[in-house]
């Protein structure tokens, strides 16, 4: 066996280990946790889908196997299931926040409505933060408050972007549900953005650039 075999089936017993440390630190977190939507539990898991996508990825390349995991969007051989020429593509964006100044958002959001103000009182600046988030989304396209998130009290999270494949619809037909979960099958690209990643976006295959 050549040195740069041995090296590669050694880098996928790396990835290996790296899954296993992985599902031990996930599931510490998720029986240590008091409250829903812990951080610690979500930083966990996305751990642990960069780890699995890894190893699958490397166990493809050297051994032709696959794993029985399946990560959305994560590339892998044959994940893609939808047509080659989709009448129509949806785009899913999720962006997370940390409301890390209340009162800068509050008093971004007094600046648009005057009311707010008003209602809020001695000490209201803090409060309020459901109202302002209201109006300042209501103000400002998405992209301009990603862009501009320190200047509304924001400090951005966790972000992701998925294209998947789609069947043509009619003007508010899937409105009053539009947050069905995607099929991963149909899922075209995604892109990360994660401390998880440090930082990196993923590129087509879901591997970090």
């Amino acid at each position: 066996m050549s040195d740069a075999a041995q090296l590669t089936r050694t880098e996928v017993r790396d990835a290996a280990e790296a899954v296993k440390a992985a599902i031990d630190r996930h599931l510490e977190a998720v029986s240590s946790t008091t409250t829903a939507d812990d951080p610690a539990v979500f930083a966990a898991y996305e751990e642990l889908a960069a780890a699995a996508i890894t190893y699958d990825q490397l166990l493809y390349e050297v051994y032709d196997e696959v794993t029985p995991f399946e990560v959305p969007g994560d590339g892998g051989p044959d994940s893609y299931r939808g047509p080659e020429q989709p009448a129509a593509i949806s785009v899913l964006i999720r962006r997370d926040y940390r409301i890390a100044d209340p009162r800068r958002l509050r008093a971004q959001a007094e600046r648009l409505d005057s009311s707010l103000a008003a209602a809020g009182g001695e000490g209201g600046a803090a409060e309020g933060v459901s109202a302002a988030v209201g109006v300042v989304f209501g103000e400002y396209e998405p992209d301009e408050i990603a862009a501009r998130a320190d200047e509304f009290g924001l400090e951005e999270g966790d972000a992701t972007v998925w294209v998947a494949a789609a069947e043509p619809t009619e003007p508010g037909e899937w409105l009053s549900e539009p947050f069905d979960s995607p099929d991963p099958q149909l899922l075209i690209c995604r892109f990360d953005v994660s401390e998880v990643y440090d930082d990196e976006e993923l590129d087509e295959s879901g591997s970090p650039e």
